[in-house]
């Protein structure tokens, strides 16, 4: 008989679902030993009786497996080590966001050059740049000023950008997304 306290840690992970212990339905397994080993292939309760031996789980790694694949190890531990290792992950990524900068097409030079500025600093920062062209009443029929402001954006900042999203009409708006170009590392 197995003792009761020992399969308390019958819980899953959320992403994997790996089932330990007692949730192991399958009469037979292959099992490996917390280093690696195989140990062959056994009957579950076989299995089992190992793991409590040596006061650890018994987890099953590979259920699609034929036998199912258990491994013997600390499933608290291993659990804590993969939200450790998630965490890290975490916070490498880095979050690109998207700054709009809406524009008309009758805009006056001075203004076009404060949006272009902004722009600029939102790309410096690392952010993608939605350039949005809005369209109020009879200027929708003169679509061709637009695209002419939204090439003239581009021109201004070809050298730090790439185009993501050539411009496109969105009802009464016109939109281009402008992304960072990626920097080269070997000072080329």
């Amino acid at each position: 008989m197995l003792p009761r306290f020992i399969f308390w840690r019958c819980f899953s992970i959320s992403k994997n679902n790996l089932r330990v212990n007692e949730e192991i339905h399958i009469r037979e397994v292959r099992v490996t030993s917390a280093e690696g080993e195989q140990l062959g292939i056994m009957l579950t309760r076989d299995a089992l009786q190992m793991a409590a031996d040596q006061h650890l789980d018994l987890v099953e790694v590979a259920p699609k497996a034929r036998p199912p694949v258990c491994r013997i190890m600390d499933f608290g531990k291993y659990r804590y080590e993969q939200q450790k290792r998630e965490k890290e992950a975490k916070k490498k990524q880095k979050v690109i966001t998207i700054k709009e900068v809406k524009l008309h097409p009758s805009i006056e030079q001075h203004d076009f050059e404060v949006k272009l500025k902004n722009a600029l600093r939102f790309i410096e920062e690392g952010n993608k740049v939605k350039v949005t062209i809005m369209f109020r009443g009879r200027e929708m029929s003169h679509q061709d000023l637009g695209r002419n402001l939204l090439d003239r954006v581009a021109e201004e900042m070809k050298d730090l950008v790439s185009i993501e999203r050539d411009a496109k009409v969105e009802g009464r708006n016109m939109i281009m997304i402008l992304a960072p170009k990626a920097q080269n590392k070997g000072g080329k």
